[in-house]
């Protein structure tokens, strides 16, 4: 079943990369008491997703934050390194959260896997963006095809702030 609006996010932990090295970092950790902007990609490095969806999060991070959100993080199915240097080569690291869902444990929880396998990816997530206040989904906006990041990009989140 996916998730909807109005509820609350499965308990997951992800994993990221910092100046110090991997950290897990666990949904409550991330979501209690904060409204967070939440973006999934099917992948890091992917066109869509490296020349669209990402870039429109970076750009306008510093307006998303002004509109009272604490932070702004982006997921995939991929594993902390993979991460790390997506957000190292897009110029995000230290900007917005980069996190890992390596074994797809979020993904799946929060019902918006995806099988990519006739396009060589394999197991990945849908591609979507949230808005989440205090662990509850407030906004929802799932894409149809995953080359697409017209309504999960952050023109159409910041609609929505």
């Amino acid at each position: 079943m996916t998730i909807a609006i109005g509820d609350k996010l499965p308990a997951a932990t992800f994993k990221e990369k910092t100046a110090d090295g991997p950290v897990e970092i666990t949904t409550d950790q991330l979501f209690a008491g904060k409204r967070v902007v939440l973006f999934a990609v099917p992948g890091a490095f992917t066109p869509t997703c490296s020349l669209n969806h990402l870039p429109g999060y970076l750009e306008n991070r510093d307006t998303i934050l002004g509109k009272g959100v604490d932070n702004i993080a982006v997921i995939a199915v991929n594993d902390w390194h993979v991460m790390g240097a997506w957000a190292q080569s897009s110029g995000g690291f230290g900007k917005i959260h980069f996190l890992a869902d390596w074994d797809a444990g979020f993904t799946k929880a929060v019902g918006l896997d995806a099988d990519l396998s006739a396009g060589g990816l394999g197991l990945r997530s849908k591609r979507y963006s949230m808005l989440v206040e205090d662990g509850v989904v407030k906004a929802l906006n799932v894409e149809e095809s995953p080359g697409q990041a017209t309504v999960s990009g952050a023109a159409a989140m910041l609609e929505q702030l």
